[in-house]
């Protein structure tokens, strides 16, 4: 009995707000088509269960050790690049980051979290194409979502949603001047997307290409502690 219960809490999990609409379009599309075939409406069925697994937006056990950055995302890790600028329309100009770019498929969470607590202090859309969100190029071509906090040590840390091939909607819900913890949601991006998370010099990088992202639990940076004489 025990074992049920347990894999019921895996099978089940809340739905994001955005996922609502879509879930209802497609029940009563499915509802209609069904009317006609009962083939195409379990080809209907299967796409709203998909839909629901899409928008689902689970919990999430949040680390408590200070100043550690958690995954904005699930996915994986495809590129971590060095020295690189930040997106032009948050102006910071001759200052170099290391960026981390975690790509989440169609059937990764797509609810984003913050990575470190802080303020807000700046939020910036910008329209693009919709490149394959794996596209090296992606970051500076695609429509995106940048978000600035800066943290208890006045550090400014950058993450952005990045809309990819099939996402063509990305969701912010934070605003300038909120405070927000680590592991808050902040958002989300419809249909397959990317995140990049933009660091200085003074947080060290803890992932590596390749591995999996749990949004919210998994550790991707930590700050650097000065040495002490």
């Amino acid at each position: 009995m025990n074992h049920f219960i347990e894999a019921l809490k895996l099978v089940s999990f809340s739905v994001h707000k955005e996922g609502y609409k879509f879930i209802i379009i497609f029940a009563i599309a499915t509802a209609f088509i069904a009317l006609f075939s009962s083939a195409a409406g379990l080809v209907g069925i299967v796409v709203t269960l998909w839909c629901v697994f899409f928008f689902r937006d689970p919990s999430r056990i949040i680390p408590i050790e200070e100043d550690i950055l958690v995954s904005p995302a699930d996915g994986i890790v495809t590129r971590i690049d060095y020295d690189v600028e930040a997106p032009e329309d948050l102006g910071y100009k001759d200052k170099k980051f290391n960026k981390i770019s975690i790509f989440l498929n169609v059937f990764n969470v797509h609810v984003n979290r913050v990575p470190i607590g802080g303020k807000i202090i700046k939020t910036s859309y910008r329209p693009g194409k919709f490149l394959s969100a794996a596209a090296e190029n992606a970051s500076s071509q695609n429509e995106r979502n940048s978000v600035v906090v800066k943290t208890k040590n006045k550090t400014e840390i950058i993450f952005t949603q990045v809309a990819g091939l099939v996402a063509r909607r990305i969701v912010c819900d934070v605003k300038e001047e909120q405070e927000v913890n680590t592991g808050d949601r902040f958002g989300i991006i419809r249909f397959g997307s990317r995140t990049d998370v933009y660091l200085p010099e003074n947080v060290e990088i803890k992932s590596l290409v390749g591995q999996t992202m749990i949004g919210g639990e998994t550790i991707i940076a930590k700050f650097i502690q000065k040495k002490t004489k």
